[in-house]
């Protein structure tokens, strides 16, 4: 029990703790500027002042070795810590500062004009009365920038107009700023006139958006807080504000559209950067309507512009991203006293506070990928594939009510011979860069296959750290628009023609290493269909190679067959897919290892350079490479072979062991043909009859469907396992015995 209530104990305390600190980041950030100015004597603070500007900060870590704030040079600043103060001939700030009613301590922290205000409003008799007060308190600086008008209807009125407008400064106990909370909605003394708090992890803290800049000077009858800007009554919803403001009667429009408006009437803590109509005015015509006319698209698009969040201008001290109620997310940032949007300066009114959020009016619409048509995607590194698309018709193709795929190559895998290239081809090969379907990176698998709008079929390659169709492998950009994806590619795609035999065959680099294929009896291997990777020494690789040496090493069939399959693995293995500068392991058909790795952009195969690579063929790929291929720890035990290897394969030692011999390799390792005979047995021993007849079928055989009722069973022989498996029959009506027998079994032997 006592185990039991200590961790229930302990829980709780640090449940506490962590929500306490969750809503102190003004008190950690405020920390640490003392821990940077300790060198300046006790209870100095270090800030940041923008360069230009009267602004400064406590700083966030980023900004403080960033040196900057909002990608503005900002310079330290050493000053009193709040509550704290200097004495003449000592280091720092020794002295606390004297505390005083709430009035008095207007003056000690500067708020002259507040100061001011109280006493001409007759505020003053009940900030230095009794009480329990938080007052938020307008710098100088925020009088100063106060809309010329306001600040002279509240001076011409200061009985009724000016003291309701301090008023709605104060509430009515202390707050000091761990009190304040994020999402807090505080009431005013004025008419109970919401105060909307932001405490944000940088450490600056909002009410109304206005941004505490001196906090938590304690006063005997409250707490005072100098805030940067006059805070103005807040009752309307975002909703509300669009309906009446004529400047965004295109969005209202949008947004009514989409069933989006309703969302914006709702309590909750809201951004909306509002395009006003001049924005929507500036979109191409056809965008707009299609959009406009496309409720997924509008309800997309007007969602994009909101954040679940209220981000106020001044809690912006760089850039920060941020998820939309589409679900995609915006950079908001700042640059000098303008906010940015994905980078762009475009907001031109910012902090209209409402009751459920605030608004930023920008002069510009954002487009999410989920509103585009999929050509629409293409960014500026794809700019030479999406303008072909347009110039040889294709994208009128694209119809938006149908589904598609595009696979993009970079701007720099157009050469200038492709580009002049007679249009018919290169439409053809652009065509082979379209998909029928809508397909995602997550729904791409291995041996997938794609059919484009051109009727080509084209392989899907996924490896560890990339995903390849045919040729080409993908690079981090893609995206999903209104009616397909678009991924991007380092290359042009080019799909295979020929199987790995017709090129060897259709080119004269190769004719020496084909002739011995032909001599070892592989030729069948490369024409069927399979997935295989080939690494083809060119004729050069055999310089020095006599005819007699060539008779030699076709006489010796099985050591040949150990030579070229050492240059085959299975599978399909693009130099472009492998993750550069780490060392691959390919198990070869010939049974030893090849070490394959790229380094800059190069394939290297036992660190030998691959002259060229990624040779597509409809059943594998082919990387050319000048030298031939042998496993290190294979010995010869023939001097004239030995000879001979020593001629063509300089770059490792061969080793000798005299009269050994090469494994034989049987060409059971791919499907000539797929062949099934049906053996039948019956009677009591038809385990002995199968496995009798399993002999006599030969070794080609590697596995036998046994169709029994019952279950799947191994039957073993001495040269080979055979696995019986279970394959679906029609169930028969139980059957007749025969004389002097069990019931009569079928099973079938079939290669595989």
């Amino acid at each position: 029990m006592k185990i039991f209530f200590l961790f229930t104990f302990s829980t709780f305390l640090l449940s506490a703790f962590e929500q306490a600190t969750a809503s102190a980041h003004y008190d950690k950030i405020l920390t640490h500027s003392r821990i940077r100015a300790r060198d300046q004597g006790p209870n100095v603070c270090a800030l940041q002042q923008v360069m230009g500007t009267k602004k400064k900060y406590f700083s966030t870590c980023r900004n403080w070795y960033q040196g900057a704030i909002c990608g503005k040079k900002a310079t330290v600043l050493y000053e009193c810590c709040p509550g704290y103060m200097k004495m003449d001939g000592t280091r720092g700030c020794p002295a606390v500062a004297p505390i005083d009613h709430v009035y008095g301590t207007l003056g000690i922290v500067g708020a002259t004009s507040t100061q001011q205000y109280s006493d001409i409003s007759k505020l003053r008799e009940e900030i230095e009365g009794r009480g329990s007060f938080t007052f938020f308190a307008p710098s100088n600086e925020a009088w100063e920038q106060l809309n010329s008008e306001i600040h002279r209807n509240l001076v011409d009125n200061v009985n009724i107009e000016l003291y309701n407008a301090l008023h709605h400064h104060m509430v009515n106990k202390r707050m000091l700023t761990k009190d304040l909370k994020n999402g807090m909605t505080l009431v005013s003394m004025y008419n109970d006139q919401k105060l909307l708090i932001n405490h944000y992890p940088n450490g600056v803290v909002t009410v109304n958006c206005a941004r505490i800049i001196h906090g938590n000077q304690i006063a005997t009858n409250g707490v005072v807080h100098v805030i940067d800007r006059v805070l103005t009554a807040v009752g309307n919803t975002i909703q509300d504000f669009i309906e009446v403001e004529d400047d965004l009667s295109s969005l209202r429009a949008a947004a009514i559209t989409s069933d989006v408006l309703d969302i914006l009437g709702r309590p909750g803590h809201y951004t909306l950067f509002a395009p006003t109509n001049e924005a929507f005015e500036r979109l191409p015509r056809g965008v707009l309507e299609r959009i406009m006319g496309d409720k997924v698209a509008s309800e997309a698009l007007v969602k994009f512009h909101i954040l679940n969040t209220l981000q106020c201008s001044e809690a912006i001290t760089g850039g920060a991203v941020y998820e939309t109620l589409e679900g995609n997310t915006v950079e908001v940032g700042c640059d000098g006293e303008s906010l940015t949007v994905n980078g762009v300066k475009m907001v031109k009114r910012k902090d209209i506070v409402t009751s459920n959020g605030v608004i930023h009016l920008i002069d510009e619409v954002l487009i999410p990928d989920s509103a585009k048509q999929v050509i629409e995607l293409g960014g500026a590194q794809q700019t030479t594939f999406t303008d072909l698309v347009a110039q040889l018709g294709l994208a009128s193709s694209l119809r938006p009510e149908g589904q598609y795929t595009l696979l993009a190559p970079l701007n720099g895998a157009f050469s200038d011979d492709t580009l002049r290239m007679d249009q018919r081809l290169l439409k053809t090969i652009l065509q082979n860069h379209i998909i029928k379907v809508k397909v995602g990176l997550n729904e791409l698998y291995n041996g997938q296959e794609l059919e484009t709008i051109g009727g080509k079929l084209l392989r899907v390659f996924v490896y560890r750290t990339a995903v390849c169709i045919e040729n080409s492998c993908m690079v981090r950009g893609s995206k999903e628009g209104r009616n397909g994806f678009i991924h991007i590619f380092r290359q042009i795609i080019n799909p295979a023609e020929k199987t790995l035999h017709e090129m060897l065959r259709n080119d004269k680099r190769f004719s020496v290493f084909l002739s011995l294929v032909k001599a070892a009896d592989l030729d069948d291997v490369l024409s069927r269909p399979g997935e295989w990777t080939l690494f083809v020494p060119t004729n050069d690789a055999f310089k020095g190679l006599t005819d007699d040496d060539k008779d030699i090493l076709i006489r010796d069939k099985n050591a040949l067959r150990n030579i070229l399959l050492y240059h085959l693995t299975q599978g399909v293995f693009i130099g472009s897919g492998f993750e550069p500068g780490v060392t691959n392991i390919l198990k070869t058909i010939q049974g030893g290892k090849l070490y394959l790795k790229t380094v800059n952009d190069t394939l290297l195969v036992n660190e030998l350079k691959s002259r060229e690579s990624d040779l597509m063929a409809t059943n594998g790929v082919i990387h050319v490479i000048d030298k031939l291929l042998y496993p290190a720890d294979l010995p010869v035990g023939n001097d004239q072979l030995l000879t001979i290897l020593k001629k063509l394969i300089k770059y490792i030692q061969i080793k000798f062991v005299r009269d050994s011999t090469f494994k034989e390799i049987p060409l059971t390792f791919y499907s000539p043909e797929i062949k099934y005979t049906r053996i039948t047995a019956g009677g009591s021993d038809n385990e002995e009859k199968l496995k009798k007849l399993l002999e006599e079928a030969g070794t080609e055989y590697t596995k036998v469907t046994k169709v029994i009722e019952g279950e799947p069973q191994i039957i073993e022989r001495e040269i080979k396992k055979v696995h019986l498996e279970e394959a679906p029959v029609r169930r028969v009506q139980p059957t007749r015995r025969t004389q002097g027998g069990a019931a009569r079994r079928r099973t079938r032997l079939a290669y595989s």
